[in-house]
């Protein structure tokens, strides 16, 4: 710039700043905003910053809609390969230069960036040809769609509209960013200047670092192949303006010119004294820079880059739009591609002689043959251009340099920079751009190459030659140098096999190629370029809006390229003369401009000085394309969070296994401790176990033992004759070896080898002959075990052998209890065969013939023919003790030869005599086993023993005088009063009157039962009663035991089962009479076709549907709403489901981790309403008002305990869902990019240069963190929630099972963390946990009261009464319970009881069994005799004091609601029927009516005397029950079936005693006492019968689950029956 131009420039600006000086401050013209918006005042948002391209041609895409066009054209890498490629190196034909291409690149950058993939992303993949040189192993090249406006693309009316995300304004925004807060964070804030690096301030040539974290783009360079920190870049106002170091340098020359600019401005303000701060120098030199930018752009760069020159600028028009248009952004600006050379030379001017010469520097060395290169290779410095622009003067050596070297000709030809180097992901580090380009031009739906000639005003080609003719003439004087365009024409018509309308609009458009921009994109160029300037208002040549004065328009106008470069190359040896007037076309130079100054190796040859031949030697190599495992570094992790949990799972069940252990332990310790010292030394010394030398117990560890292993001490007795083996935990004895018959024993040490005679830890087994063996693991060595069994021996007379094996060989010959068992157990089952075969058909087999069929082995064979019983296990086959007279007495029958032992034989005999003999005979061999003397006769005193001792092998306990009595009335009766002594013929007249019952006598043993077949018919005609199907002959050495005849029944057709009934009375179970049982039940005898009835007539189809029907009867409110809830549930699954797979499908989770998101989100929301419900049934207290009032006949309130199972079972199989489905989505997310990642992921960010691995998902997020530590909860919660864990560990349970605190406040927050989708937990919980809250606070406003206890009693079976005080306002109904804590404990520790007194009562009662830590606490707590309840002073007893919850409600309740009611109670499951049954004498006192005519209560129990207290309680009921509305049935279940050998004559008498004293022998009640366990489905069908007028009866039941299954299977297999309805109701503990 001259002078004299300088000096017209300083008058214009002076005259500029008085005008608009006001008040002694700068007013600055209007202020163009950055985000493009209010630039079109009628149209505010033209122009604005992330709005959508343009489109001046229709689009094709391929579904109308948004689907990419040319879904059948040629692949892209194809195209590209077969028509982009050749001689590298060729010059412009214009002399363009490299400065020229790469400020091409930043004008890009200024009006657009549509270069970010949509979110989600949708990827539209390259397929790689098979032969591709540069991907050889990769299948595809990856390829994202452009984001796009979400309101399009939805139809044909509004297809799919891309965006462009910052303005198309040339308003600086390559230079100060597109939003203020951007502009913002590159200011200094001081002098209007952009901030600099550093702190000199005299030294500003580069823009700060990106120190704060400006979101710029950062993808990996492809040289290194790794993530680099963003920080490293320079903050620039363009996101992508460090993407390589010719953007880069274009960048800080602008950042220079504004501060230049600022600079400039301030010392001009400064001398005219005028007022101007840093945002007035700021505003006002961003001004002057964008003007500037806009001149070179349009009057100077883009002439020379199209080759012609565009229209003059006539002024501001506000209806032309100037959004960048489709074909500009995706095809016709992209030509640029073609000049991009694969070096940037750096240039600096060194003094040689005395002149300075200009030389292009180079990387490395100097000589190309020494390894150095030419300055900068494009392919190489993609995102490492901070590197490069900071080495030296590296930003001015790269513009200087780039102004002085031609750059690549204008053709066809793509450098492979560009073309198969350009930069990608890790995942795919390098990527072809010209395949690229096809396929943008596809994604954005744009036609093909003929239809854009036609619609820009262009005729369409004809054939492939008129796509260039220029290439085709050959008249063209250049027209060799075309052989290679003429060839790659011919390769693109081979490649879309010569259909012109197919060719797409880059190819295409590439081919017209001259010496610049061909007809088609000259066109949207100069189109794009003018509708931008001349719709742009605040345009710098718009005299209109008074940015500029004339004068300063004209000197911006003077300004070029080449005056900001000479403003702001800052090197030392740079001068202003040193560049050529035009930077954009080498022309050469003139020596007059600055003799000194030689071009020497800056100026331009002919060629390049690389070609495609020697690239290697002048270029450096590009580094290949590398894949990346997005997995890697995750795998650890990963596996080591799924194995945590697995872990976590298995250490919550060791836990609660070592735990139960632990308990148990506890208390046998406990026990063993009451009995001696804590070791239990003086126990053992009494016992007279073998100890040391110094008294200890020999303890050792018993093996293969069902527990595993035992602790055990062997007691020798040489009077005896025996070992006595004793638990060491415990101090029971396990087991009796009697040695008297015995004559060998061997024992086996366990040996490492044939020297040592004993190993460290000794293992010894004793085998016994005819016994199961003995193995033990002694701590130390086993000799002197051995040593003292071998004295033990000689003294006694036996023989032993001292045998040395290996361990190994010890435990395959060891023959375990186990072994002995199952011989046993197969010898019983041939024994019974064969006695039924000798019974029923005894003409056909021998006694032991054919025993061993079904090809048993021959060992087998004769281990069973060899097998010898001994007392104790024929005692144990009988269910009775060893010791009992009864069993010596039997087995002193049984032995015939007095071998001490019972053979097969010998059994067999005396099976067959019991089962198929006369009653003469059986009464005959009970004689003799009661004739304990063996003296031929009976004195009634043997009788009386005997009998005694039976009852009290059951556990029961009779008064001996009754006893007496009853033997007395029963010999008065036969006429024998006055015979002290009996003799056989006695004895049969005793019994005279009981022939049918000794008929009916069998003997059972192992749970098979020998009985005498029926003939027949024989029972054809005998009357039913109901009360004889009470009876059972089940076995009865269990609690409870499966109903064996069941199941043999419920194959059959229930119409023939109801006319067997009798049959099954008479041949099995019982034969009472009315008058016996004193019972109401009576059905009279029917013919058997009368019976029968309709139901006979009933088909297998019919009785499936009726016994459909009646479970529908029974449990239509339970099946509706557990279908209900489950619909809803799967409802809540499809919704989510359906949402991520269709509705959200453009979300991307779902193609990322395929249909996994989509069962995993849908298992979410059914958690979400899973869990939240659980509250709603725990609201104990709501539940209990709300089944009072109607609603109970809509909702099954009584069943919430067991919804509550079924919803948190529904919770845990949605829970297990949702974990394995997100393993399985945490795999596929942790092998995507990040960029998908962050896209998808909008509420989680990370830094550009980290992957987000599993740990970043799983320990940084607070959904992930929430997630793992809601499992853990789960687990926990789950399994102690188990029956095992609340059995044994209830006060565990207690305390894991309110985690659920734990576990809802993390669902809170899980959901909070927004990793998906917006929180959704609030909505499913606020109206449970409202609910919920609620009950809490009823909870709360009683429970705290304190309850006077006044009574407390220690009972048998540790059971334990409590009587306390009854609240004011207490009301509850009979069968409902509360819950109790005790102060002494925890007051905090609740526990639920069933109350057993009346509502009428003035007081609570509740009995409690200690069956746990907590109860047994409690019965000592409440132990009369415990010191701590006796007051000092007084003397009286004074118990802690219990807080009370309650009353709750349950179905026990409604008993009162049904006309026929039956109760059934096991064991302590009869305390909700003691209140009932209170309840019930209280109302008949009170001659209340009740809708409930008729109650059958039947009391299932061990024994009788462990509840001596029910007794009490049915004892009243009885006196008071004056109209018969009560009947009353005891089971005891510890004795055998009356029609047992063992006790056939207790039965006999117990209904003798009925008879004369209308009680029971045993009990002392009215009630009837039965033998065994009752016969549900006989009793319940005798009741339909009886009571076959009412629709439903009640069943209520309480006890453990195998009895209420059996209840619950008697009223199935009844409701299969016409007739009332059986109802069941119950509850298990």
């Amino acid at each position: 710039m001259t002078p004299c131009l300088h000096a017209v420039a300083l008058l214009s600006l002076t005259a500029t700043v008085f005008s608009q000086a006001y008040n002694g401050s700068y007013h600055v013209p209007e202020i163009e905003g950055y985000d493009g918006w209010y630039n079109n005042l009628a149209h505010p948002e033209w122009g604005g910053a992330d709005f959508p391209l343009t489109r001046r041609l229709t689009p094709v895409f391929s579904d109308g809609v948004y689907m990419p066009a040319g879904q059948s054209r040629p692949n892209p890498l194809e195209i590209a390969r077969r028509t982009m490629g050749g001689v590298k190196g060729l010059m412009s034909y214009r002399n363009r230069t490299a400065l020229l291409t790469f400020f091409g690149q930043q004008v890009v950058e200024e009006v657009l960036d549509a270069q970010r993939p949509g979110c989600p992303p949708e990827y539209f993949n390259i397929a790689v040809p098979s032969d591709h040189a540069l991907y050889p192993n990769a299948p595809e090249m990856p390829f994202l769609r452009s984001r796009y406006d979400k309101t399009t693309g939805l139809s044909p009316n509004n297809v799919r509209q891309q965006l462009n995300e910052i303005t198309p304004w040339l308003d600086g925004g390559l230079h100060y960013g597109v939003t203020k807060a951007w502009a913002d964070a590159l200011r200094a804030f001081e002098n209007g200047e952009l901030a600099c690096e550093g702190t000199q301030k005299w030294n500003c040539t580069f823009p700060q670092r990106n120190d704060i974290g400006l979101p710029l783009a950062n993808p990996p360079p492809p040289a290194d192949h790794k993530l680099k920190s963003a920080r490293r870049f320079y903050k620039i106002g363009n996101p992508r303006g460090n993407e390589n170091p010719m953007l880069l340098t274009m960048g800080v020359m602008w950042f220079r010119n504004h501060n230049y600019h600022a600079n400039r401005l301030r010392k001009l303000f400064q001398q005219q004294n005028i007022r101007c701060g840093d945002e007035c120098l700021y505003n006002r030199a961003r001004q002057w820079n964008i003007a500037e930018h806009q001149h070179i752009v349009l009057n100077v760069w883009l002439p020379r880059f199209l080759g012609a020159d565009i229209n003059a600028y006539d002024g501001y028009k506000s209806a032309i739009h100037p959004g960048i248009t489709h074909s500009f952004q995706s095809v016709a600006m992209r030509f640029g591609h073609t000049m991009i050379p694969p070096v940037a030379y750096r240039a600096e001017v060194l003094k040689i002689g005395d002149k300075d010469q200009c030389l292009f520097r180079r990387f490395g060395g100097d000589n190309p043959k020494d390894g150095g290169h030419r300055s900068v290779r494009t392919c190489q410095s993609y995102w490492n251009s901070p590197d490069i622009v900071s080495d030296g003067n590296g930003v001015d050596e790269l513009a200087f340099g780039m102004s002085k070297q031609v750059t690549e000709r204008e053709d066809n030809i793509i450098t492979e920079d560009l073309h198969g180097f350009v930069f990608g992901g890790l995942d795919f580090s390098r990527r072809d751009l010209m395949a690229l380009n096809i396929q943008r031009a596809r994604d954005h739906g744009l036609p093909d190459y003929n239809t854009a000639r036609v619609a820009f005003g262009l005729r369409p080609i004809t054939s492939f030659e008129d796509i260039n003719p220029h290439a085709f003439n050959e008249l063209n004087p250049n027209y060799a140098d075309y052989r290679t365009v003429r060839e790659a024409i011919g390769n693109l018509s081979d490649v879309y096999n010569g259909s012109i309308s197919s060719i797409d609009m880059w190819p295409g458009g590439l081919f017209e190629t001259v010496d610049g921009p061909g007809p088609l994109f000259r066109r949207i160029i100069q189109d794009q370029f003018e509708r931008i300037r001349d719709g742009d208002r605040f345009w710098f040549e718009n005299a209109a809006n008074g940015l500029f004065t004339a004068a300063e328009l004209a000197q911006i106008k003077n300004v070029t390229f080449r005056t900001v470069l000479a403003r702001n190359i800052r090197a030392g040896w740079f001068h202003e003369d040193m560049l050529q007037e035009d930077v954009f076309q080498y022309n050469g130079m003139s020596d007059e401009i600055w003799p000194d100054f030689q071009t020497g190796g800056c100026k331009p040859s002919g060629k390049m000085e690389y070609t495609t031949d020697n690239l290697d030697m002048y270029l450096e190599p590009c580094s290949p394309m590398k894949t990346f495992d997005y997995f890697d570094g995750s795998e650890g992790p990963y596996i080591g969070t799924m194995v945590s949990l697995g872990l976590y799972l298995l250490l919550n069940i060791v836990i609660l296994i070592v735990a139960v252990r632990y308990y148990k332990q506890k208390s046998l310790k406990a026990a063993t401790d009451s009995r001696g010292n804590s070791d239990g030394s003086d126990l053992w010394a009494k016992a007279g176990v073998f100890s040391t030398a110094n008294g200890t117990p020999m303890v050792a560890d018993e093996l293969e033992v069902p527990s595993g292993t035992r602790k055990i001490v062997i007691a020798p007795l040489r009077g005896e004759k025996a070992l006595k083996v004793y638990d060491a935990v415990s101090g029971s004895i396990v087991r009796t070896i009697d040695l008297s018959r015995i004559p060998h024993v061997d024992i086996y040490v366990a040996s490492s080898n044939a020297g040592s005679a004993f190993s460290q830890e000794g293992m010894v087994l004793l085998r016994f002959a005819n016994l199961y063996d003995i193995l033990m693991r002694f701590p130390g060595s086993a000799e002197p075990f051995c040593d003292a069994l071998a004295d033990f021996l000689e003294n006694i007379g036996i023989t032993h052998r001292r045998l040395l094996r290996t361990e190994a060989q010890i435990r395959v010959d060891c023959f375990t209890k186990e072994d002995r068992q199952a011989l046993v157990e197969e010898f019983f089952k041939i024994l019974f065969r064969e006695s039924l075969a000798e019974t029923n058909e005894p003409h056909k087999r021998s006694l032991l013939n054919n025993v061993f069929q079904r090809g048993r082995s021959t060992k087998k064979k004769r281990q069973i023919l060899e097998l010898e019983l001994t007392k104790s296990e024929f005692a144990e086959s009988m269910g009775m003790k060893p010791n009992s007279l009864f069993v010596q007495q039997v087995f002193k029958l049984v032995d015939e030869d007095d071998s001490g032992t019972v053979s097969f034989q010998e059994f067999l005999k005396f099976l067959v005599l019991f089962t198929s003999g006369s009653s003469d005979s059986k009464l005959e061999l009970m004689f003799n086993i009661y004739d304990i003397d063996g003296n031929g006769t009976l004195e009634r005193g043997e009788f009386t023993e005997m009998l005694k001792h039976l009852i009290e092998q059951a556990n029961e306990k009779v008064d001996l005088s009754s006893l007496q009595a009853v033997v007395g009335s029963m010999l008065q009766n036969a006429g024998l009063a006055d015979k002290e002594v009996l003799d056989l013929d006695d004895f049969k007249r005793m019994f005279s009157g009981y022939q049918k019952e000794l008929d009916d006598a069998a003997v059972q043993v192992h749970g098979k039962t020998a009985r005498k077949s029926v003939a027949p018919g024989t029972e054809a005609n005998l009357g039913v009663r109901a009360s004889n199907g009470v009876v059972s002959a089940e076995p009865s050495t269990l609690d409870v035991e499966p109903d064996h005849d069941w199941e043999r029944r419920k194959t059959e057709k229930p119409s023939a089962l109801r006319g067997r009934k009798a049959q099954r009375a008479a041949a099995a179970y019982s034969n009472e009479t009315d008058e016996d049982l004193h019972t109401n039940v009576h059905i009279d005898p029917l013919p058997i076709e009368d019976e029968i009835g309709e139901s006979s007539q009933l088909t297998n189809q019919q009785q499936k549907i009726l016994a459909v029907q009646r479970v529908w009867e029974n449990y239509r409110l339970h099946i509706f709403w557990f279908m209900l809830y489950q619909f809803v549930v799967l409802a809540i699954f499809a919704e989510r489901a359906y949402y991520y797979s269709v509705e959200r499908e453009h979300a991307g989770l779902r193609r990322i981790a395929g249909y996994g998101v989509t069962v995993t989100r849908g298992a979410a929301s059914a958690m979400m309403f899973t869990y939240s419900s659980l509250l709603v049934t725990m609201s104990r207290n709501i539940i209990t008002k709300l089944r009072e009032t109607f609603f109970n006949r809509y909702i099954p309130f009584d069943a919430a305990h067991g919804f509550h199972k079924v919803i948190a079972m529904t919770a845990l199989f949605y829970t297990v869902m949702h974990c394995v489905g997100h393993g399985i989505n945490f795999y596929h997310i942790c092998t995507q990019t990040a960029n998908d990642l962050t896209c998808i992921f909008r509420e989680y960010y990370h830094l550009s240069d980290e992957l987000p691995k599993f740990r970043f998902w799983m320990f940084t997020t607070l959904t992930g963190v929430t997630g793992y530590m809601l499992v853990l909860v789960v687990i926990t919660l789950y399994v102690f929630a188990i029956p095992y864990a609340r059995r044994y560990l209830f006060k565990t349970f207690w305390y894991t099972h309110h985690l659920y605190i734990v576990m809802y406040g993390l669902l809170i927050l899980h959901g909070s963390g927004r990793l998906v989708q917006p929180a959704l937990f609030q909505w499913f919980f606020v109206f449970p946990v409202c609910v919920f809250a609620i009950d809490k606070l009823i909870s709360f406003s009683r429970k705290k009261v304190e309850l006077v206890v006044y009574k407390a009693e220690k009972l048998p079976s540790n059971v334990t009464h409590l009587q306390f005080k009854k609240p004011t306002n207490f009301d509850y109904r009979s069968g409902q319970w509360v819950r109790i804590a005790c102060l002494a404990l925890n007051s905090e520790e609740y526990h639920p009881f069933t109350l057993t007194s009346a509502p009428a009562e003035t007081t609570l009662d509740l009995f409690i069994r200690a069956v746990g830590p907590w109860t047994q606490n409690l019965r000592t707590v409440y132990d009369p005799d415990n010191p701590k309840n006796r007051d000092l002073v007084s003397g009286n007893l004074v118990y802690p004091r219990l807080y009370l919850d309650g009353p709750f409600g349950e179905g026990h309740q409604d008993w009162y609601k049904f006309e026929i009611a039956v109760l059934v109670g096991g064991g302590i499951g009869v305390t909700p029927f003691a209140s009932i049954l209170k309840d019930l004498v209280y109302k008949q006192q009170l001659k209340t009516q009740l809708s409930c005519k008729k109650v059958y209560f039947l009391w299932v129990t061990r024994t009788q005397k462990q509840f001596e207290w029910m007794t009490d309680i049915i004892r009243q009921v009885e006196e008071q029950d004056k109209n018969g509305l009560t009947d009353i049935h005891i089971f005891i279940t510890q004795f055998y079936q009356k029609f047992d050998l063992r006790t056939i004559m207790l039965y006999i008498c117990e209904r003798h005693f009925q008879k004369v004293s209308n009680r029971s022998l045993f009990s002392g009640l009215r009630s009837v006492t039965h033998f065994g366990r009752p016969q549900f489905d006989n009793f319940f069908e005798g009741l339909q019968e009886l009571h076959s007028d009412v629709g439903q009866i009640g069943v209520f039941s309480c006890g453990p689950p195998p009895m209420t299954r059996s209840v619950e299977a008697g009223c199935a297999y009844c409701n299969q029956i016409e007739g009332p309805v059986f109802i069941h109701h119950y509850e298990n503990f």
